[in-house]
């Protein structure tokens, strides 16, 4: 392996990168593959790492419609955790999250996870009750939770607004102190590098223009690099799911697609070592602060359905005065960008991990806010849905027939109400 100075790592970053190889190869799509992984996100490029590493499969392709990281997984803020309660959600998200612990070695790439605790802060005695039932649980399945009372939290995080007339005035916290935070952009090359090790081959700039059936399967795909046929094919598109799934010819889908914008300040000086998040009367918000000093936050989504990847200036004026209300130190704070991903709602706050009406066709969807927590045990999960054409007992029930049968899995209140927004 090829070792640089540190000065000659300075340079080669600020000139023209020689004697730098690339993390993963560029390959000209081939005619026929085993298995297409449709989406070179996170999950698409999990399910295609471990679809090669745990199945030992070869002939492997990721097709992406831009570049890898391009897409949602560099529109997020970034947040891990497993504070989930109900059957399936709960095992899965822990599991993602112990996949999260280890990840780093996995891909023997840092992916820069930082465990720096998910702090959910209360407002009234009935929402502390309401949250000890779900933390409760998470203690009883294995998981870590807290309870932080006023005065703990004002020892920890002394710059809050603790006023008692505060727009949300706050009596305590829930906490789980082994979630935190990860690099996206570092995430998204880990599980490229290590696909493309595996002999996967990653096609980036590769749109899907068609989907074409054939006795109740997909005969092939057509693509802007050419028809590529597999024996199976795999959608984990995000916000686009609705589009391919039309290209199928299938229906309709019971999700929505919104956008979701997220913020970035100007480079600070340490000030949050936590992830922040409340969700009270309406408002909705979360915050943390990067490596590299920028407040990163968020709040709720879009009202109406949307494709778009901008933000909007209701959105702006809502979150920035939750983060005001919260922070009063932010007042004079610069706002350095803003920008949108798109999410695929469900109408229960659950996600599809499952097959579809056509034989060969696999279905990754419906993630609403919990789509970047999720990528480990995503990919782990839909690969081995993928091998073994059958669902792990965990996800067994994510599936569409759900809301035929009225079974839905309505975590909504592990995050904003998907219902609210229909």
């Amino acid at each position: 392996m090829t070792r640089f100075s540190a000065w000659e790592v300075i340079k080669n970053g600020f000139t023209n990168q020689s004697g730098w190889s690339r993390q993963w190869r560029d390959p000209q799509p081939k005619s026929n593959y085993d298995i297409v992984v449709i989406g070179g996100g996170l999950h698409g490029l999990a399910t295609a790492y471990y679809l090669a590493k745990n199945f030992n499969l070869k002939n492997i392709a990721v097709v992406e419609k831009g570049w890898i990281g391009g897409g949602n997984a560099g529109r997020n803020t970034t947040i891990v955790r497993s504070n989930y309660m109900l059957k399936g959600n709960r095992e899965f998200y822990e599991d993602s999250l112990k996949m999260w612990e280890n990840l780093s070695h996995e891909l023997n790439y840092n992916v820069m996870f930082s465990q720096r605790s998910h702090i959910t802060l209360y407002h009234t005695p009935g929402a502390l009750d309401s949250a000890a039932r779900r933390y409760n649980i998470m203690l009883q399945t294995g998981s870590d939770a807290e309870i932080w009372s006023r005065a703990k939290l004002k020892k920890e995080i002394p710059h809050l607004n603790y006023a008692n007339d505060a727009r949300f005035p706050i009596h305590g916290a829930l906490v789980q102190k082994r979630a935190g935070t990860a690099r996206h952009d570092a995430v998204a090359w880990g599980y490229a590098r290590a696909a493309d090790k595996l002999g996967v081959d990653i096609i980036q700039k590769c749109e899907v223009t068609a989907i074409n059936r054939k006795a109740g399967k997909i005969a092939s795909i057509g693509t802007s690099r050419g028809k590529i046929t597999a024996r199976k094919i795999a959608l984990a598109v995000a916000g686009n799911t609705s589009r391919l799934w039309q290209l199928a010819d299938l229906g309709n889908l019971p999700i929505e697609s919104h956008k979701l914008q997220a913020f970035v300040t100007e480079p600070l000086k340490p000030l949050l070592d936590h992830v922040i998040v409340f969700g009270v009367g309406g408002a909705h918000f979360y915050i943390s602060q990067s490596d590299k000093g920028g407040l990163v936050f968020g709040g709720d989504i879009d009202w109406y359905k949307s494709y778009a990847q901008k933000g909007n200036l209701h959105i702006v004026q809502d979150v920035s005065e939750s983060a005001l209300s919260l922070l009063p130190c932010l007042g004079r704070v610069k706002l350095l960008r803003h920008w949108s991903g798109v999410v695929d709602m469900s109408m229960d706050g659950s996600f599809f991990m499952c097959k579809t009406p056509l034989d060969n066709l696999y279905l990754n969807a419906g993630w609403n806010y919990g789509g970047f927590k999720a990528s480990p045990a995503s990919g782990w999960y839909f690969a081995d849905l993928i091998a073994n054409d059958r669902p792990n007992d965990i996800i067994k029930d994510h599936n569409l027939e759900r809301f035929k049968t009225g079974h839905h899995i309505d975590e909504s209140g592990a995050g904003p109400d998907p219902k609210l927004h229909g």
